[in-house]
């Protein structure tokens, strides 16, 4: 076991690697990150306003890290700003622990009655496999969801299940990410995949909360936030260069 001093020093070192404005050298596998022609998220841009919507259950407000700040919703505003100079981005994330496809529904009609959003992130099937949910359920919520987000005149990116040995283990999975995929190729939308992204990084040794040391998950949870924020920057910029002539 390493001693106090060697100890403290390497929490030091992760603090700052994980600190707000540095880069983490995260990386991704080219092949998982596939934009999709993003339309509105470009035309907001041109426009200057950048108004995002990001729904799931718990993750979004950050659990388990440093802070608020820290939340991947909070960071990915700042990597968007910085990407796209002159334009004011305007994340903003809603929902909750134990939140369903159906739960999201709700948030996202509610939104859309205030105001339009060019972007819209929606993490999902998360809860509904760990509750082994109803499938049709969800597929109908999502493509009931995706549909009015383009009436409105908003692009849509879903993000699916977050990676871990547990989940894998205790729950089907695959079923749900198929039904996600079906999802998104039957309504235009991007798909992000949290769980072969987090599960390449936990390969490589890049973040691992599961078999992070007590002391250190909270800088753990922060690095991975920041490396999901990094991911989504570029799955949109890629987006946009392609909604682009």
């Amino acid at each position: 076991m390493p001693r106090p001093a060697a100890r403290f020093a390497l929490l030091i070192a992760l603090l700052l690697a994980a600190a707000p404005g540095q880069a983490t050298p995260c990386g991704a596998p080219d092949d998982l990150i596939e934009p999709v022609p993003l339309p509105a998220t470009a035309a907001a841009i041109k426009a200057g306003a950048l108004p995002v919507l990001v729904v799931g259950s718990a993750s979004v407000a950050g659990p388990g890290s440093s802070g608020s700040e820290s939340a991947y919703p909070t960071q990915l505003e700042h990597m968007l700003a910085r990407t796209f100079p002159g334009t004011r981005v305007e994340v903003m994330a809603q929902g909750g622990r134990g939140m369903t496809a159906t739960d999201h529904l709700s948030i996202i009609r509610a939104a859309l009655r205030q105001r339009p959003r060019a972007l819209v992130l929606w993490q999902a099937a998360t809860v509904e496999a760990v509750r082994g949910a109803d499938i049709g359920e969800m597929t109908n919520a999502l493509q009931d969801g995706a549909e009015r987000i383009r009436a409105a005149g908003g692009d849509l990116i879903f993000l699916d299940p977050q990676w871990s040995r547990f989940l894998r283990a205790n729950a089907d999975v695959e079923a749900y990410r198929d039904a996600l995929r079906a999802a998104a190729a039957a309504t235009g939308a991007g798909l992000l995949s949290r769980y072969e992204l987090m599960g390449a990084w936990a390969e490589a040794g890049t973040v691992d909360v599961e078999r992070a040391p007590r002391e250190l998950k909270v800088v753990e949870v922060d690095k991975l936030n920041r490396c999901l924020a990094e991911s989504l920057t570029e799955m949109i910029a890629g987006g946009v260069r392609e909604a682009r002539p």
